[in-house]
């Protein structure tokens, strides 16, 4: 922008002395009475203080940053990341890493309307059937209802995309889950009860699976500290002590922790537990650690 008001002024200085001093070169000039004064007093020249020159060109340049600071301000697009560390990854109550550690990451895009898309994913030990790794996509709307009331909605797509091997190649084991909930903050607690379901489909045996829960945080004042409790109850394929090998195809699953902000991290510890047959490494009661981080 100031490269092209400079340039504009230079043109227009430019030609504007062409044009006043043309007339003079083309008259005939009698060299014994030219006055050389009097020739030129048809020419004039404006002399800009270069203190005003530099004035200028400083508030340019703060209408410029001014202007760019407007324009990064008002996007409408966040992005955002996060990364974590765990001694196990738990499902509901129940470990897909076969109670040994996991790293974990996602990214979200989101709106100012409140539509967002993300995906998560986390190493797993699926064995044969899911492999290596859980890959979620999922997308979603969320904002205030009112003061201290929020809500979400959004539709979950679990992918395992190192599944399979000669025996479970024609097995799809990627699956849809719609889920919303309601939020609700008074001060440092906050409330969540949510539903997610899980409808027929081959990868869950042409079984659904309904899953409802609540999670209550509370930070405490004067403290980096935060409390939290989550109970959960499965109805359906995914239940704790189905999985676990029992007949039962309902169960509960809860924890309780507490987290604390260093910096840019996040350290948590949490004991979890579900319903059912207890497997070392799978359906047992354990302590979970967590290091996290945002961006």
């Amino acid at each position: 922008m100031l490269t092209s008001i400079r340039g504009l002024t230079a043109a227009s200085f430019a030609t504007g002395l062409a044009l006043s001093a043309a007339p003079a070169l083309a008259e005939t000039i009698d060299i014994e009475s030219y006055d050389p004064v009097a020739a030129n007093s048809n020419i004039s020249f404006e002399i800009v203080d270069s203190e005003s020159a530099i004035d200028l060109d400083r508030a340019l340049a703060e209408i410029d940053v001014e202007a760019a600071s407007k324009i990064g301000a008002e996007s409408d697009i966040t992005l955002s990341a996060n990364v974590a560390l765990v001694t196990d990854y738990r499902f509901r109550g129940v470990s897909l890493s076969g109670g040994d550690p996991a790293i974990q990451g996602g990214f979200d895009i989101s709106h100012s309307s409140g539509f967002y898309v993300g995906t998560w994913g986390s190493s797993i030990d699926g064995g044969s059937a899911f492999g290596q790794l859980e890959l979620d996509l999922y997308a979603g709307w969320g904002g205030n209802l009112a003061e201290g009331v929020s809500f979400d909605i959004g539709l979950l797509y679990y992918m395992y995309p190192t599944d399979g091997d000669a025996l479970v190649d024609d097995f799809n084991v990627n699956y849809w889950e719609p889920y919303a909930s309601l939020g609700f903050s008074i001060g440092p607690a906050s409330a969540t009860v949510g539903v997610a379901y899980a409808w027929d489909q081959s990868s869950l045996g042409d079984e659904d699976n309904l899953y409802v829960y609540t999670d209550l945080e509370a930070g405490l004042p004067g403290t980096p500290l935060t409390l939290a409790a989550h109970l959960g109850y499965t109805d359906g394929v995914l239940a704790p002590p189905l999985l676990a090998g029992a007949l039962d195809d309902t169960g509960f699953d809860w924890s309780i922790g507490a987290s604390a902000e260093v910096g840019a991290f996040s350290i948590g510890v949490s004991y979890i537990g579900v319903e059912g047959p207890s497997i070392d490494g799978f359906t047992d009661d354990t302590v979970v650690a967590t290091l996290s981080a945002s961006f």
